[in-house]
This record gives structure tokens, sequence and C-alpha cells, in this order.
């Protein structure tokens, strides 16, 4: 098959297809960055928020027919996909619409699991009629063209088709784990195992579920309502979906690589407060694997109406600079030393401050003669001036949340601030 006739071959099955984020889970391991909003519309990468980066796949791959669907305090979510998120032309059949749980069935029937939220919207997937159904998790950073998936969906004739990628052993109780077989079909699902099993050859890697779905249609449909009429079922796919299928259906596992190395491609779960702050301080570094300046691969999200950046004072001892850093719009780094840290929109950094492995949120003032290090500083605090954070564990863990890596997360609420609305 050419080039020309493949690329006319995966554009119809993009076309085909409606993808559904699932973006109404609470994220409670991301602790008090989730106390007020859904972890898929935490902040991320300077920017943008979590959800952006798939819903950003699904456009650069072709699928402009997209719906999230949300529940847990959802009103950041919805705003920012009301303000950065509606530019798609309905007269051309694009759309990204918002499906909150809404007592469906009935007057109880909030969403009980994954599949049950999909199952409670079956009618509205219906009347859109897709050929295919793109499930994705909104709390993942990635770049991924969902296209070559579909084409391995159709080409190896499967009823479902996971995304899957290796992960070290240590950290794969973190996630669904796959067994497969030579013809990558696969024979084992286990869901967050206590003692995951390695792959063949190399025990310290094992192969997980990205928590992404392609299923046909109306197969879908059935398995739905297979699963809402059984009493015993958390109604959930990686528990309950696709354990159920592995030996009647042909499930098979779809390898994210790079198209032309074949190496690992960058996915991050950033599900807690420690895999958060990592893969923030991963888009400051040199040469990150998860490239946000690439033209190609645009991450789309609400554009900030803020005026850019400013470094002020140049005295000895008073210079504002930034190193090793990613400062977004609005900031003003006012004779502050801000060392590999990444700054959200409207920071303000005084003067004396030393900023060092910092991810700060939006509209965040930190007062003068601060030390702040391997700190997450949650939107809208404002330090007091003096504030020292990151030097002393046993302080830091008395008045605000640390980890056993060390991070520090810094709250409104635990500074004894009144909490304003959390965007």
């Amino acid at each position: 098959m050419s080039d020309a006739t493949t690329s006319r071959f995966v554009s119809r099955l993009t076309r085909e297809t409606l993808a559904l984020v699932l973006a109404g889970g609470r994220g409670s391991r991301l602790k008090h960055l989730t106390l007020w909003r859904a972890k898929p519309a935490t902040p991320f990468g300077g920017k943008y928020r979590i959800i952006d980066f798939p819903l950003s796949n699904c456009i650069n791959s072709g699928i402009r027919r997209v719906c999230i669907l949300t529940q847990y305090k959802a009103h950041s979510l919805i705003q920012h996909i009301q303000r950065g998120w509606g530019f798609l032309r309905g007269e051309f059949g694009e759309f990204v619409e918002l499906l909150p749980a809404q007592q469906r069935i009935d007057e109880a029937s909030w969403y009980k699991g994954t599949a049950d939220a999909v199952y409670q919207n079956l009618d509205i997937i219906r009347n859109h009629m897709p050929e295919f159904v793109l499930i994705l998790a909104g709390d993942h950073i990635y770049k991924m063209d969902y296209g070559p998936m579909l084409a391995h969906h159709v080409e190896t004739k499967a009823d479902v088709t996971v995304g899957s990628i290796e992960a070290p052993r240590e950290r794969a109780r973190e996630f669904g784990v796959i067994t497969i077989n030579d013809r990558d079909q696969i024979t084992e699902f286990q869901e967050k195992p206590e003692h995951p099993m390695g792959l063949p050859g190399r025990e310290n890697t094992t192969l997980v579920s990205m928590g992404i779905y392609v299923f046909n249609t109306e197969f879908l449909c059935q398995r739905l309502m297979d699963d809402a009429e059984n009493a015993h079922s958390s109604h959930d796919f990686s528990k309950d979906i696709l354990p159920s299928l592995l030996h009647h259906y042909r499930v098979v596992a779809y390898p994210f690589r790079d198209v032309q190395t074949k190496a690992q491609s960058y996915w991050r779960d950033v599900g807690t407060v420690d895999a958060f702050w990592e893969t923030n301080m991963e888009m400051v570094d040199i040469d990150p694997d998860l490239n946000l300046y690439d033209q190609n691969w645009p991450i789309w999200t609400y554009q900030d109406q803020a005026p850019p950046a400013k470094f002020v004072f140049d005295d000895d001892g008073r210079r504002g600079m930034a190193v090793d850093s990613m400062v977004a719009d609005g900031c003003i780094v006012s004779g502050g030393y801000v060392n590999h840290s990444l700054l959200f929109p409207r920071v303000q950094v005084h003067s004396y401050v030393y900023l060092r492995d910092a991810v700060v949120l939006p509209d965040v003032d930190i007062g003068r003669y601060c030390r702040l290090r391997k700190v997450i500083i949650d939107r809208g605090c404002v330090i007091p001036p003096g504030t020292v954070i990151g030097e002393n564990a046993e302080e830091d863990a008395r008045h605000f949340y640390r980890t056993e890596q060390g991070v520090v997360l810094v709250t409104r609420e635990m500074l004894g601030q009144e909490r304003q609305h959390i965007r």
C-alpha cells in the first residue's frame, strides 16, 4: 500500500471515529491539588491543563468528534473547555461535547465506573453513528497519533485494541499489566497487581495498559449492556470489561512506539504529587523527551491574555533572572533568582527570592527573601516574606504536605489564607 493510499485509509478511519475522554475521576493521589478541581483540569507545563494533551492528540490525529465525560468538581474543567476548545465548526460535523453525569438511567445513577460512564451515554454515542469508539483517559501526558492505532485495530481484525507501553516493573503495580502472545493478542490482564510479571528475558520490565481502547461501536454497546446487568461488576473497563473478553474475543495490544525508530514513546501518568512534580520538571530539561515546541504537533489550550514575562533590577545581590527555567506570560521576576523552575502565568517573584526546582501555578505572589526548593505552589498562594521551604523536612511536614521523595505541596489553606475559586 502506497503512502498516499495509507494516508487516505487512516483519514477515513479517523473520520469514522468518536473519541470519548474519561475526565470524571477525582484523582485523590494528587492530594490537595484536586480538592477543588478534577484531575484533568489541573494546570501542567506552564500554560496547559492535563486534558489538553489527549484533546490535542485527537485534533492532530484528525479525530474531530470528541465527547468529554465529566463528574467530580468539574466546574474549572468545563470552563476551560468552553473557553479553549470552542474553535471546532459544528457545520462540518466537528465538536467537543461535554457529557456530565446527568442521572440519565435513574435518580441515583451517577457514574459508578469508567464503563458505566460510557454505558449511560450509549444513546448519544449511537446518535453520532461512529464506526469506531476511541476511549481515552483524560489525565495522561503524551503526544500520540491515534490513526496508526485505528489502522492496527482494523488490520488485525480486533474486537478491542488496547494501547500499551513498557514500564519499569517496580512501578507496574500502579497500572493494568498485560500479558501477550507472539501475535500481540492479550492473554492476561491484571489491574494493579501486587507482584507484576516481567517480560520474557526482561524481568525488570512489564507491559502495561495506557488506558486507551479502540472498540467497534456495536461490539462496545453490547458488552456494556451485558456488564450493566451484572450485579457483581464494578463497571470498570480495566477491572471488569477487558478481563471478561480475553477468552472469547480478539483483544489485541498496540505498542506505543516511535514509528521510525521503534523506540519507546513518551507517556506519563501524573497521578501522584511526586509524578506531577517530576513530569513538570522534565519540561525544563535542555532537551526534554516531550517536545512542547514541536510545530508539527501543537498542544492546543486556552490562551491566557497576559503581557510578556518581565525581569527587572540588575544590581549585585538583587538581579531579576531565571536560569534553566520556563517562565509564562504575565510573570514578573523582580530582583529574585529563579533556577530550574517552571512558572505559570502571572507569578510575581519579589526581590532577594531564591527559587529552585519549583513548580509554581498561576497567580502566585512570592514575598521578599523567600527560599523555596523542590516545591509545588498551588494557584493563588501568597507566600509571606522570609518563608523558607525545602531546607527542613520536619518543619515542612508540620505546615505543608511533604511526599516521601521530599516534594512539598503548598496551598492557600495550608498558609491560612481564604480559599479563592480554584480554576
